[in-house]
């Protein structure tokens, strides 16, 4: 478990992370989502007691990461956004040595529970300078996971990897999130709508939304996308469903006579919009929902921040 209650660090006069408040449960997944320099590693840094805060108080596993760091240490695993291996040694020896600093006990048979976890068994003898980066991916994985932590915080684990090692490092964090606490770091949107049971977004160091991908889908006052598909041109139907009473804005998508109708906050534009197609005499093909992607819902709520924080100023 995490429990963070208004942690705040500055680096000199520069605010990096303010006021941060929230709580990561035992099995539960949570991403930690924003653009580079939001506050993201400040953050883990700080709960792997890397680092002291400012001001503010946080508790992994039930410890104080600056009064009782040595007992946080313990119960983390930690894989930093560049992992630190030795390429000169082998898996099994990195693992070695690794498990050697944390006197991790009957270190021979957890190197291999850990290595087939990570599914890395038969390449235990490899040299890590030989390994693609997803494989030294697991390896950075699975020095994480030796002493068997209850707490697992990920800076950026996919960051650099090719499509295919993005799934199976995805697929082993969704494995490992059933007996964890995991808190994984990152900027890729759809990374964190696979991965994570909840979501927080990060921006200028605050926090400006908390919620399971879905419910932030649907967080902004309930603004409705719809895809409307006739047989009709895309830039006919724009005129025609911008006077339909309620929606707010159309614009044609890449296919053929398919249009994306955006309407007021808490409007169900649907029958309206099929009617004004059928009394045009045009062949209704397609009507359903889109909703807002969690990309849409970031950018706004970042927007949103800014825009605030702007104001404030002025």
């Amino acid at each position: 478990m995490i429990e963070v209650e208004g942690l705040t660090k500055y680096y000199g006069l520069h605010p990096a992370i303010q006021d941060l408040t929230f709580r990561a449960e035992t099995g539960e997944i949570v991403g930690f989502l924003g653009p580079n320099g939001a506050g993201k590693t400040t953050t883990m840094r700080i709960l792997t007691g890397y680092m002291p805060p400012t001001s503010g108080t946080a508790r992994v596993a039930g410890f104080d990461v600056l009064e009782e760091s040595l007992e946080v240490r313990k119960r983390v695993g930690y894989l930093p956004e560049t992992v630190p291996l030795y390429p000169e040694m082998t898996v099994v020896e990195y693992l070695e040595f690794m498990g050697s600093l944390r006197r991790v006990p009957e270190l021979e048979t957890r190197i291999e529970e850990v290595l087939e976890r990570v599914d890395m068994l038969e390449r235990a003898e490899s040299y890590i300078g030989s390994l693609s980066k997803g494989l030294r991916q697991r390896v950075g994985l699975g020095q994480a996971l030796l002493h068997d932590p209850e707490v697992l915080i990920l800076d950026e684990p996919t960051i650099g990897l090719d499509p295919a090692q993005i799934i199976e490092v995805r697929n082993l964090i969704q494995d490992l999130g059933a007996d964890h606490t995991v808190m994984l770091s990152t900027h890729i949107l759809s990374e964190a709508q696979q991965v994570c049971d909840r979501v927080m977004i990060i921006n200028r160091g605050r926090i400006v939304a908390e919620d399971t991908p879905a419910n932030l889908q649907a967080q902004l006052a309930g603004a409705e996308q719809i895809l409307v598909r006739a047989a009709a041109e895309a830039r006919d139907l724009v005129p025609l469903l911008r006077a339909v009473n309620g929606v707010v804005e159309v614009k044609p998508t890449e296919h053929e006579g398919e249009v994306e109708v955006r309407s007021a906050p808490g409007q169900d534009v649907r029958p309206l919009v099929a009617r004004a197609v059928v009394e045009a005499d045009l062949d209704l093909l397609e009507l359903r929902s889109a909703g807002l992607s969690l990309e849409e819902v970031f950018l706004q709520l970042t927007r949103e921040d800014a825009g605030t924080e702007a104001r404030a100023e002025g």
